[in-house]
């Protein structure tokens, strides 16, 4: 995945079908005020191309090879649904797990939490996790 030069206003209003991405972007924005909010494109580790928009400038550290530029935050629309990859964890545990289950109808992998449609989530609860994420540290 590479940072891009893409517009992310013009990036929503092409992929954004249903009012997710903006609702959830607005939302980031208010919350992570002086972050960056960047197009990020490439290969992502399961091997898909994808494309997602990244808030916040992270060094995140893998676990089998160099530290990585990254985002605090980031927002995708899939196929069949939208992602938020939250990389900020505290103590120990990524904020995804422990806001994940709070927001409504999702499905919470590590890091990542995907949903169908920003309508059925308790935007609250999101803006309680943006909120978290910007005062913790990436996952290490």
């Amino acid at each position: 995945m590479e940072r891009t030069h893409e517009s992310v206003d013009e990036f929503i209003r092409t992929e954004d079908v249903d009012g997710s991405l903006a609702l959830i972007d607005a939302i980031v924005v208010d919350e992570l005020r002086q972050a960056a909010r960047v197009v990020w494109r490439g290969v992502f580790w399961g091997g898909t191309e994808q494309a997602i928009i990244g808030y916040g400038d992270i060094e995140q550290p893998r676990p089998r090879g160099k530290t990585v530029e990254w985002f605090l935050i980031g927002l995708a629309r899939q196929k069949d649904y939208i992602s938020l990859y939250v990389n900020a964890a505290d103590g120990g545990e990524y904020l995804a797990k422990k806001y994940g289950p709070l927001l409504g109808k999702t499905k919470v992998g590590s890091a990542s939490i995907s949903f169908r449609a920003a309508e059925g989530l308790d935007l609250g609860v999101l803006r309680d996790m943006v909120r978290h994420a910007a005062k913790v540290q990436p996952y290490s």
